[in-house]
């Protein structure tokens, strides 16, 4: 499976950005997908996840309320809605998929990790 992240930028506090994430390949082993962040000197932090069918979804407390996770399996492609972002959202978001159980917030459960996108909030 590969993963190509896509929607990263720099923009002022407040406003919106969209991530996609296309998956190619063994796609059906993309199993529950997920988006992950880390900034500079910080672990890898999970900030959302979505089953195929979208019975099963998660969010990081710090997200609840901002950000919305969708996907559409027709085009193998998982976003992110980031919403009201602040300085604390920079980071580098990076999509992941294949997890099957576990944490669905956790690294470890992901199989398949993409290259990553920028995100910088100025204030």
């Amino acid at each position: 499976v590969q993963l190509e992240e896509s929607g990263g930028g720099s923009v002022q506090a407040g406003v919106s950005l969209r991530l996609s994430c296309v998956a190619s390949g063994d796609t059906h082993l993309t199993k529950v997908m997920g988006w992950f962040r880390q900034a500079p000197g910080q672990e890898r932090e999970g900030v959302a996840a979505h089953s195929p069918g979208g019975s099963i979804t998660r969010y990081a407390d710090s997200v609840k309320g901002r950000f919305a996770i969708s996907r559409d399996n027709a085009k193998n492609t998982l976003y992110l809605q980031l919403n009201s972002l602040t300085p604390e959202d920079t980071a580098m978001y990076y999509c992941a998929a294949g997890a099957a159980g576990g944490s669905y917030l956790a690294a470890r459960s992901y199989a398949y990790w993409g290259q990553g996108t920028q995100v910088t909030v100025s204030s």
